[in-house]
């Protein structure tokens, strides 16, 4: 499977809804991380995660207006869930969370819903998300359905919260590290995550799948809507706290995905060994993908080509800046975001990626809206 480049054309760029260029992008009202982000029309939605059940519109052509807050989530809140417009309505799946108020520990959930903008309003839909896909990726074929790749597994991953959360680490210290080190130890392929892109078909209600993907299932990757059944999706990790730098198209508007390789990402401003990002910020600039902050364990990539699997292990978790540029078939590094940042919304318009909230190296939730744009070959920031 060779590399390719990837040129964007103008139809995806024609189909968004043009905006004037603002002086000024207003903040969100709280700090969102680990939620979702959806476009319909000229509409931008975000929320949940660590927003609870709260969600956040913006109209593009009345930012004035600022974000308004929509109709609660008609369920758990859930933290990383797959989300996707098709029909011109928001379909969130899974995520993680509590069930319950009284719940000992979280759980990834196996549900889906859909909020209709016309009516302000969220339902529950009447099926069972066939795998866990916290962390997972979607978007909406033409055909109207939903194509959604990676995502954890939730038997796993259910258990691991399960037996960590019942542990007293003060009391009980060593099987406490032991249940971690075990979890954490394994091999990628040990975690199964879902290695199908699993097609949800809104009219039907039902699953079905475009076959399995060659390379290493991961969860947090970037996915950038290149148009005409196509996307990017740039790193994500391909187990806890180890990330990955590969990049890749897929065209899934066939019976069967195709995927194919872009060039890796190259190392930042650091000159270190690339790590990869999860949780980056990422769209389109004219023809030219763009990806922005993320976050990682540098030494993580080391530690596991020498046989420890618990990579991360000890390591500091890096909140990244860098920006980098995808044009003629090579990545730039073009500029760094004002600090680390990863775990936002992003959104493609005409003039730039959006970034609108996110985790600062902190970890607190951020509430900062800017746009990222590109004048020759360097990023601009436009807050």
């Amino acid at each position: 499977m060779k590399c390719k480049s990837y040129v964007a054309g103008a139809a995806m760029l024609a189909a968004m809804s043009g905006v004037a260029m603002a002086d000024n992008w207003p903040d969100l009202p709280i700090g969102i991380k680990n939620g979702f982000a959806a476009q319909v029309g000229e509409t931008l939605y975000t929320g949940l995660g660590s927003a609870g059940q709260d969600v956040y519109k913006l109209d593009l052509g009345n930012l004035e207006a600022g974000w308004q807050k929509v109709a609660a989530f008609a369920g758990p809140a859930p933290s990383q869930p797959a989300a996707a417009v098709s029909g011109g309505k928001i379909y969130v799946f899974s995520g993680s969370g509590n069930e319950t108020e009284d719940s000992k520990s979280p759980v990834v959930f196996d549900t889906a819903y859909r909020y209709d903008p016309e009516s302000d309003s969220w339902e529950r839909l009447a099926t069972t998300v066939p795998v866990g896909l916290l962390g997972a990726s979607a978007v909406a074929r033409s055909d109207s359905s939903i194509a959604i790749f990676g995502g954890y597994n939730k038997q796993l991953f259910d258990k691991y919260l399960a037996d960590i959360t019942a542990i007293d680490k003060e009391r009980d210290p060593e099987a406490w590290n032991k249940t971690v080190q075990d979890f954490m130890g394994m091999k990628p392929k040990d975690y199964h995550w879902n290695d199908l892109v699993l097609l949800y078909k809104p009219e039907t209600n039902d699953w079905t799948d475009l076959g399995r993907t060659p390379f290493l299932p991961n969860t947090g990757a970037a996915l950038v809507d290149l148009g005409g059944d196509k996307i990017a999706l740039i790193n994500g990790e391909v187990k806890p706290g180890l990330r990955t730098d590969m990049a890749k198209t897929v065209d899934f508007s066939g019976e069967a995905a195709e995927w194919d390789q872009l060039p890796p990402l190259p190392s930042g401003h650091s000159g270190s060994r690339q790590e990869g990002v999860a949780g980056a910020y990422a769209g389109l600039v004219g023809d030219a993908l763009i990806v922005a902050g993320g976050a990682n364990f540098p030494g993580a990539r080391d530690a596991a080509d020498s046989g420890n699997w618990f990579a991360h292990d000890g390591l500091s978790k890096t909140w990244n800046s860098d920006v980098f540029m995808l044009a003629d078939g090579q990545w730039t590094l073009i500029g760094q975001l004002p600090e680390g940042l990863a775990y936002g919304a992003s959104f493609s318009l005409p003039e730039g990626v959006l970034i609108v909230g996110g985790e600062d190296g902190e970890r607190n939730a951020r509430t900062d809206v800017f746009l990222l744009s590109v004048e020759n070959g360097a990023v601009i920031t436009t807050q």
